[in-house]
């Protein structure tokens, strides 16, 4: 299935508070990785949404522009983030960000570059970045292989998620970087995990792009799935969810 542009950015309307609140941050290291890349200056993070990693940047001290053009994702990093003085909120897209030229020592997408159109945000990218500036794009992923929990729920979210297969990103092919960066990228990637409850595990799989919505013929049966693996699996009340982080780093 082909997304366009106004789809993709309108994917999260719906779905931005659980976003916020149920989305896991990024791991330390993949945020000091992506700080170390690059020399001081003004960092854009774009497709940023409710700012899970501007929020993670700012304590760096650098300037971060937020670009991010869904109003309801945007508005939840407002309401979080506007109280440091070196966040600014941009309302724009990744083709056409309305930085300057020359802007930009790193330009970070975290969760987003798959949305992007590739050679209009490559152009813009080249467009906003010092001659020196580095892209850095980063991913947590579930991790199917970790456990026999973690295997069960991204069955349950394939069996009830109808869009799951379409938007299940592969982030062991790294040939889709190639082209981007001109062969001129490194990669990390990174293996985590967060003890979560029911209402984190069930907040987590809402906010998924292909997660069904309230009202869906599959959104109780996908909650009866996860209560039964939750309770098969938990221990203390929480299961562990295990991720792995990817990490690319490339010059522009």
């Amino acid at each position: 299935m082909h997304m366009d542009a106004t789809d993709s950015k309108e994917r999260f309307s719906d779905r931005a508070k659980v976003y916020a609140r149920h989305r896991p941050d990024y791991p330390d290291e993949a945020v000091r990785l992506i700080l170390e890349s690059s020399e001081d200056g003004p960092a854009a993070d774009i497709g940023s949404g409710t700012g899970k990693l501007t929020k993670m940047l700012l304590p760096s001290g650098r300037q971060i522009y937020a670009v991010e053009p869904n109003p309801m994702m945007r508005c939840e990093a407002e309401a979080e983030l506007s109280k440091f003085p070196n966040f600014h909120s941009v309302c724009a897209s990744a083709e056409e960000t309305t930085l300057p030229d020359n802007f930009a020592a790193l330009i970070v997408a975290a969760q987003a570059f798959h949305w992007f159109d590739k050679e209009k945000c490559k152009k813009e990218f080249r467009r906003i970045s010092t001659s020196a500036g580095v892209a850095a794009l980063i991913w947590n992923q579930a991790d199917a292989c970790a456990s026999d929990f973690m295997r069960s729920y991204l069955d349950a979210a394939d069996i009830y998620s109808g869009d799951y297969p379409k938007h299940h990103h592969d982030l062991t092919n790294l040939k889709q970087f190639e082209l981007f960066f001109d062969g001129n990228f490194t990669s990390r990637l990174l293996a985590w995990s967060a003890p979560i409850n029911f209402e984190g595990l069930w907040g987590r799989a809402l906010s998924s792009s292909y997660a069904p919505v309230e009202g869906h013929p599959h959104y109780e049966p996908l909650k009866a799935s996860l209560e039964e693996i939750f309770s098969k699996h938990q221990k203390s009340g929480f299961v562990t969810y295990e991720y792995k982080t990817l990490v690319v780093l490339g010059k522009l």
